[in-house]
């Protein structure tokens, strides 16, 4: 006979959080995306990914051509993923405000994060966390901050509490460079080729 359990966990009941991943090579023109999804425990439940050229041309502004290429990636990433998490996490020095506040619309929290408050613009819209440990970390929550009994608050103190809040995006990264490998990728891991 099997020995009964439960699993006490309930991570199926806690859904998922996606990270939204956004990486600019250095030569500046070819954008790669990522939207990665894990449960509660930071298991990877999905991965979809994409990477877009930018025009090179003196009629776009820097800026410009920066949010055009972040927003059609965006919007490419959410067209194929197959899975809808409970909130969407991003880094807030490679999403500005706008896109969530202004240009694309989701029907799920979005959390901007950050180190320095100082070097991160936000928007009037936008609720202000701040985790203070290990290091103080700005949570910046449009168009609301999950209430403290949803599901969703009890998904991100699952993963705060894991050290799973910011961990992601380094999968993510390498997911990236392992289907988009650029030049510089292995330069950064110290390889030589000879």
């Amino acid at each position: 006979m099997p020995i009964p359990f439960r699993d006490a966990d309930e991570i199926e009941e806690l859904g998922t959080a996606g990270y939204l991943k956004i990486d600019t090579p250095a030569e500046g023109r070819i954008f790669r995306g990522a939207l990665f999804l894990v449960n509660a425990r930071g298991e990877p439940l999905e991965f979809t990914y994409n990477k877009i050229e930018t025009p090179s041309s003196f009629l776009w502004r820097q800026d410009d051509i920066r949010r055009h290429a972040t927003r059609r990636l965006v919007t490419s990433l959410f067209d194929t993923c197959q899975k809808t998490p409970k909130f969407l996490i991003c880094l807030a020095n490679e999403i500005g405000h706008d896109l969530f506040c202004n240009e694309i619309h989701v029907a799920m929290p979005v959390c901007r994060a950050g180190s320095s408050l100082e070097s991160i613009s936000h928007s009037s819209m936008e609720i202000k966390t701040t985790l203070e440990e290990p290091e103080p970390l700005h949570l910046f929550w449009f168009p609301e901050q999950p209430g403290n009994e949803s599901l969703e608050h009890h998904l991100l103190n699952r993963l705060i509490s894991a050290g799973m809040l910011l961990e992601p995006f380094e999968r993510a990264l390498a997911g990236l460079r392992e289907v988009y490998p650029s030049p510089e990728d292995h330069a950064d891991s110290g390889t030589e080729e000879g």
